[in-house]
């Protein structure tokens, strides 16, 4: 665990132009600002506090009442944070912040897209002839089962008048 030293945790500094403070300002946010800046000194604190590794894989995302709530991105930092929940509560308080709890949340980072699958272009005529000759010919084998599962998955996707039942062929 991190030891918090006073100057670990940034004072409060005037926005810089491109900063979130900058733009609330812009905004005219109101009460927004305020708690925008408790949430990041409260950010600082957490990051300064928790294990480097912890700290990448969860972030402080809401002080409501004095109950810090924090995301996490797998259920086994969640559970690692809830053992950890009284010393991270204590260090809070005795950096001047009222704080009676922890709550841990599991968020997964959305990482994997719907998988889309190539479409399927059907066999045409002359290859669909020639896969279907030689699986006439073949013995009974592993490879003459594969190309009978493909010779019916083609008749499954075009019902044409060239394509028949590889048992009966």
């Amino acid at each position: 665990m991190h030891t918090i030293s006073p100057n670990s945790i940034p004072p409060n500094l005037p926005p810089t132009p491109n900063s979130l403070e900058s733009h609330l300002e812009k905004a005219d946010a109101g009460r927004i600002i305020p708690h925008a800046r408790l949430l990041s000194r409260l950010s600082h604190i957490y990051q300064a506090t928790v294990p480097f590794h912890l700290g990448q894989m969860s972030r402080l995302v809401n002080y409501k009442s004095g109950k810090i709530i924090v995301h996490t991105a797998n259920h086994a930092t969640a559970a690692k944070l809830r053992q950890l929940a009284p010393t991270l509560t204590d260090c809070f308080s005795k950096q001047g912040f009222e704080c009676n709890g922890l709550q841990v949340k599991t968020q997964p980072v959305e990482t994997e897209k719907k998988r889309i699958f190539p479409q399927q272009k059907p066999l045409n005529r002359e290859v669909f002839g020639k896969i279907e000759q030689l699986y006439a010919n073949l013995p009974e084998s592993s490879l003459r089962m594969a190309l009978g599962n493909l010779l019916s998955h083609a008749a499954q996707s075009e019902p044409q008048s060239h394509v028949r039942d590889p048992e009966t062929a």
